[in-house]
């Protein structure tokens, strides 16, 4: 498909509309200011063609923005359930509703050190001089492509986590993110920044309260890790099946930083996640792990970019997706080495097993390679499940069900022992039963 049938320009947010969002905010005139700038490079963009590579092979013409509009209220949370919230000790806990805030708390033992953990937009008013230096300037910037621009222009709150200098947070924070509301435009935002030689853990997942609400979450993920720091992040994504899921992340890792990033893709009518890592300090370490479970007829897209911009820097990049009926999973996947990332050691793999004849996977890997001494590799693999094995299994008294599941369960089996933290494992386990049909899991 030609990325130009892509016009957002009808999705009905024109100026008008920005204008009437503008006047539900009650923000300082510097962010106002921002929000601006971000609309004016959105309506440039709009003019401007898609990166053909990332775009090419998703067909959005049967998406319609008009159909939604960013809330101006809450709206209530009790009837959303979550796979994560109540499975583990947290040290603190936000929830998001509909582009708003709806809960936040953190323990007093680590916001005594420094720590902030809370509302976006409450947060980054508070304390501007300290965060205005990250928010969309480092990982992810507003004129990136008109996704990020329509993002930093109408973004509507999110999830804030600053850990100073030093300060090791032991416990797991989560963050949650939800829509109840048919017709909802969500802009959630999320920046996590792990200043030098401190340690945290954020657990976020989206959902929706029913699986009959239609809502569009247009989203950004900003990670900056310091020099000697360790995050660790991982990203749930569980929509409803009536859902669009459209994100920009980015992580940037400094000197000997490390960055430990899990994606999950398990709902949504129809997703693409942006996701750069980009290595720019010396001896700086990212490994990606990305689970997918398609069903139906869902889409899901991955652009994944490994940039090494310094000396001795490391990747690891592993994606397994797993496909049932007629959905469909794209993975473009890129390592890119500057000319200055010498004895640069990059990897990335994505492997498929597709449960019908009817399902399809697209995997592309790709190397852009500037320095003469580095080591990268990348493979991708597609493969039906051999039938063999399910005969097999049925002979020894297995259910075709339970069989099925021994056999996702082990191809999944090489990202679960990347993962270390239990609850993300177990959480993971449950989804496939549930996507297999053996146990019921909310919103799957």
């Amino acid at each position: 498909m030609a990325v130009a049938t892509l016009n957002i320009s009808r999705s009905g947010f024109d100026a008008e509309v920005f204008e009437q969002f503008l006047a539900t905010r009650n923000e300082a005139v510097w962010m106002t200011d921002a929000r601006r700038t971000a609309y004016a490079a959105y309506e440039q963009l709009l003019a401007e063609e898609l990166n053909p590579e990332e775009f090419k092979r998703l067909d959005l013409r049967v998406f319609n923005a008009a159909k939604f509009r960013p809330s101006t209220k809450p709206h209530d949370a009790s009837a959303v359930s979550t796979l994560l919230a109540d499975k583990t000790e947290y040290g603190g806990r936000i929830v998001h509703v509909d582009g708003h805030t709806t809960h936040s708390e953190l323990l007093n033992e680590i916001s005594s050190q420094g720590v902030l953990f809370g509302d976006l937009h409450t947060l980054l008013t508070e304390n501007r001089e300290l965060l205005e230096p990250y928010f969309l300037k480092q990982a992810v910037k507003p004129d990136s492509d008109r996704f990020s621009a329509w993002h930093a222009a109408f973004w509507t709150g999110g999830t804030l986590l600053y850990v100073p200098k030093g300060v090791e947070v032991d416990l797991p924070l989560h963050s949650l993110i939800a829509h109840s509301k048919d017709g909802v435009a969500d802009f959630g935002h999320t920046l996590i920044i792990v200043e030098d030689e401190a340690r945290a853990t954020l657990l976020e997942e989206t959902t929706s309260a029913t699986a009959d609400v239609s809502a569009l979450h247009v989203g950004c993920v900003e990670l900056i890790v310091g020099r000697h720091a360790s995050l660790r992040y991982v990203q749930l994504q569980n929509w409803n099946q009536n859902s669009w899921h459209f994100a920009h992340q980015a992580g940037n890792v400094n000197n000997s930083g490390s960055l430990q990033w899990t994606v999950v893709g398990l709902g949504g009518k129809l997703s693409h996640i942006h996701q750069d890592v980009n290595l720019q300090g010396r001896s700086s370490t990212a490994e990606v792990n990305g689970v997918t479970f398609a069903i139906d007829r869902q889409k899901v897209s991955y652009y994944t970019q490994q940039h090494h911009q310094a000396q001795g820097t490391h990747s690891d990049l592993l994606y397994k997706e797993v496909l049932r009926d007629e959905s469909r999973v794209i993975w473009r996947g890129m390592i890119k080495v500057d000319e200055a990332a010498q004895q640069t050691d990059g990897y990335q793999r994505s492997d498929a097993l597709m449960l019908s004849t009817n399902a399809r996977c697209d995997s592309i890997p790709g190397l852009e390679i500037e320095a003469d001494d580095v080591r990268c590799t990348h493979g991708a693999t597609t493969g039906r499940v051999d039938e063999e094995q399910i005969f097999y299994a049925q002979s020894r008294g297995i259910s075709q069900k339970e069989a099925m599941h021994i056999i996702v369960e082990g191809f999944f089996q090489q990202i679960y022992d990347r993962i270390p933290i239990e609850v993300v494992r177990e959480t993971l386990s449950r989804a496939v039963q549930a996507k297999l049909g053996i146990e019921t899991v909310a919103n799957l």
